[in-house]
């Protein structure tokens, strides 16, 4: 499934604010008549947003996927959208069984901003050294404590790949993860800023890394640059990325 995560106060419910959940679970309540709780394999932020998002729910409904998603889409607001739903294992758990996650960060590197791309791109109107804060990513992959990019509680996650690329005058930043700490992603691409700015250097962007202190840490990237992309499985023991087929989902 896929959202704009602009006016809504993160995936997971809360009260009093709107939240993609709540939408989901208002939509999938009313098709399948009954109340429904969804997980989501990412709880994104505020602000933050989704093409790969993966959820489950159950139902006691006789309706099938395919139907059941007509109806939710018809539902949602047309800032949500979901793009298959199918049969799943019993034991299958968007969340927990997910063995990967890929974040994509982006930027507009250019003097103008792009009025078409605000709701999506952080906007940088000075020169960026793209290369420096390729090489300083290098840093980031293995299995280490990520504390020192942590909103709140700090802990080990497993980084298999962290990426820059530039299309123009668009920069993209795509970080893979077994999992991901509240607010890592954002306060990765912050302190990443400062090398592309000229600010530190690859070595003391490491030290930060291995620092395990936020203080140290530049300042949290805005929320509108980053999307969660992909959700991977480990099905029938193979990799399933994105929305599983239907027969993966069976197995």
């Amino acid at each position: 499934m896929a959202y704009d995560g602009t006016r809504y106060a993160g995936f997971q419910v809360q009260p009093n604010a709107p939240t993609v959940q709540a939408e989901l679970e208002r939509a999938l309540s009313a098709i399948c008549d009954e109340r429904v709780r969804v997980t989501g394999a990412g709880r994104t932020d505020a602000g933050v947003h989704a093409s790969g998002q993966v959820i489950d729910f159950r139902t006691a409904s006789a309706l099938d996927g395919a139907t059941i998603g007509r109806g939710v889409n018809a539902l949602l607001p047309e800032d949500i959208a979901v793009s298959g739903l199918g049969p799943a294992a019993e034991e299958f758990h968007a969340r927990f069984s997910a063995t990967g996650r890929t974040y994509e960060y982006r930027i507009r590197n250019a003097p103008e901003r792009d009025p078409l791309g605000r709701l999506r791109e952080h906007h940088v109107d000075t020169a960026l050294d793209v290369a420096a804060m390729r090489d300083a990513s290098r840093a980031l992959v293995g299995r280490k404590d990520f504390s020192a990019f942590a909103a709140g509680s700090g802990g080990v996650r497993t980084i298999r790949g962290a990426e820059w690329c530039s299309e123009g005058s668009l920069v993209r930043f795509e970080i893979t993860a077994d999992a991901f700490l509240r607010g890592m992603v954002r306060a990765i691409v912050g302190t990443l800023l400062w090398v592309g700015r000229g600010k530190i250097d690859g070595a003391a962007f490491a030290e930060i890394v291995d620092s395990r202190q936020r203080a140290k840490a530049g300042p949290s990237a805005p929320a509108n640059g980053l999307c969660l992309i992909e959700v991977e499985y480990e099905i029938g023991g193979r990799r399933a990325s994105r929305e599983p087929s239907d027969r993966e989902a069976d197995e």
